[in-house]
């Protein structure tokens, strides 16, 4: 009897495992899907309030998925955004701490996420450096049109059978901006981050929009491909901008805040949102999470519990990076910043107020620092704002007295994080970083230098780095 019912038992126990009706069965892993779109400021969009611009596909992503209202990078910049998506980490360790820096010998989201049975395609602009670091199993380069190359993308969804995560790596909003555009008829007043409240129109902003208005229609086009394919409800879906475009290179909110959506039916509840801080390295820790793996030795944090409905902090601050070096406009003026719920502080490090400090013995790399410092001369040493009552920054608190201790506090959390990230401001005194595109010392029609400075600057100038 007792053997009769031993077996009775196993044979239930392998149906069960046939069936999927034991938790301890491996779920398959659901599909990922990020979207990336390219300089689009966090509040253009009708999800972020603004009824100026045509952005339905990120607009029904939030209606039936959470939008974040917190969400960072920690540099406004285009690789640097990059290579904290694909490393979890922040660029000074990732290496990628100005534009177009290759990212060091870290672990990125190819190695991370192949060993859990995931293939990682990129779809679109790369923009991520060294190309051989990036070991992709398939790699669509954007069409001449600018157009994300769908139709690849669409034969390798029908062709594979195994989990993926698809980065679909927009080029717009970003320039080059359309001359002639219907937004030139339309008042485009719309910007919350000055201090009255209203932007204004310029054939700049009319093809910006237009621009927006095309990564809209890429962007549809993307979601129903998906749908009709019966793979965007069984996956999860990111749609984020690497950075808003008003502050770009800076550490302003108006360049590090950025657009977050997820959606993820059955698991996400429908048309929620978050204020809860979280950046652009937490990403990929919440992939691993979601795909059943562990993530180690990353910045980033899962967000995880809060994508199944726990609204609580993952972590108390998100920090910022600003160079402000290899760009068309150079300037040696490196910043920094943190902040915490309520608060931020900002330290520019090179400022007239203390552009003394900042010079050695070296008199061709002192002619740059103090170039750099008077390109910025309205910019205090430090900054704080209460970004509750004040979120765009009009209001500088660091010099009154009530507000000390929270200053304090923050410059020595941000001095820690500094020596954790192995900042080279630490260990340096004003350092000048070796360019790849954009030397300090080059005329264009960009970098406007005296004829005197040209061409001044030796390998001996600038800091060693990685490359």
């Amino acid at each position: 009897m007792i053997y009769f019912l031993c077996k009775i038992y196993l044979i239930s126990i392998l149906t069960g495992l046939i069936y999927g009706r034991y938790e301890n069965k491996a779920s398959t892993p659901p599909n990922i899907f990020i979207y990336i779109s390219d300089d689009q400021n966090q509040w253009d969009y009708g999800a972020y309030g603004n009824p100026e611009v045509s952005t339905s596909g990120a607009d029904r992503l939030a209606r039936e998925g959470i939008k974040f209202n917190n969400a960072y990078t920690s540099q406004a910049i285009c690789s640097p955004s990059r290579s904290q998506l694909f490393t979890g980490l922040y660029p000074i360790k990732n290496g990628c701490m100005a534009n177009h820096l290759p990212v060091k010998n870290v672990k990125e989201i190819n190695s991370l996420l192949k060993p859990l049975g995931y293939e990682v395609i990129l779809a679109g602009k790369g923009h991520i450096y060294p190309n051989k670091k990036f070991k992709w199993s398939k790699f669509f380069g954007k069409e001449k049109s600018r157009q994300i190359p769908l139709n690849k993308v669409e034969d390798y969804i029908k062709n594979t059978n195994k989990p993926y995560c698809i980065i679909f790596s927009s080029d717009y909003p970003h320039g080059p901006y359309p001359k002639e555009t219907p937004y030139l008829d339309i008042d485009l007043s719309h910007d919350p981050t000055t201090a009255v409240g209203k932007g204004q129109n310029s054939s700049f902003k009319a093809g910006y929009y237009q621009n927006i208005k095309e990564n809209n229609i890429q962007l549809e086009k993307t979601i129903s491909m998906l749908s009709r394919l019966n793979v965007l409800d069984n996956g999860v879906f990111f749609y984020l901008s690497d950075h808003s475009l008003k502050g770009k290179w800076s550490v302003k909110e108006t360049g590090l805040k950025i657009p977050l959506i997820v959606r993820w039916p059955k698991i996400i509840k429908e048309g929620i949102s978050s204020n809860q801080i979280v950046s652009v390295i937490d990403i990929l820790p919440t992939i691993i999470d979601i795909a059943g793996g562990k993530s180690y030795g990353l910045d980033g944090k899962s967000f995880l519990s809060i994508l199944k409905g726990k609204d609580k902090p993952i972590k108390d601050y998100v920090y910022g990076v600003a160079t402000r070096q290899n760009i068309q406009k150079c300037y040696v003026f490196p910043s920094r910043s943190i902040r915490d719920k309520r608060f931020k502080y900002i330290k520019n490090f090179n400022s007239n107020e203390v552009v003394q400090n900042n010079l050695g013995n070296n008199e061709k790399v002192n002619k740059f620092i103090i170039r750099g410092s008077n390109a910025f001369k309205q910019t205090p040493h430090e900054e704080l704002y209460d970004l509750e009552n004040d979120p765009f920054e009009h209001n500088n608190i660091a010099l009154i007295d009530s507000y000390q201790k929270v200053k304090k506090k923050l410059e020595i959390k941000l001095h820690d994080w500094m020596v954790e990230q192995g900042d080279f401001l630490i260990t340096h005194k004003m350092p000048l970083i070796k360019p790849t595109f954009h030397p300090l010392d080059r005329i264009s029609k960009f970098n406007k230098i005296n004829s005197s400075l040209e061409g001044i600057l030796e390998s001996k100038d600038y800091i060693p780095v990685h490359y």
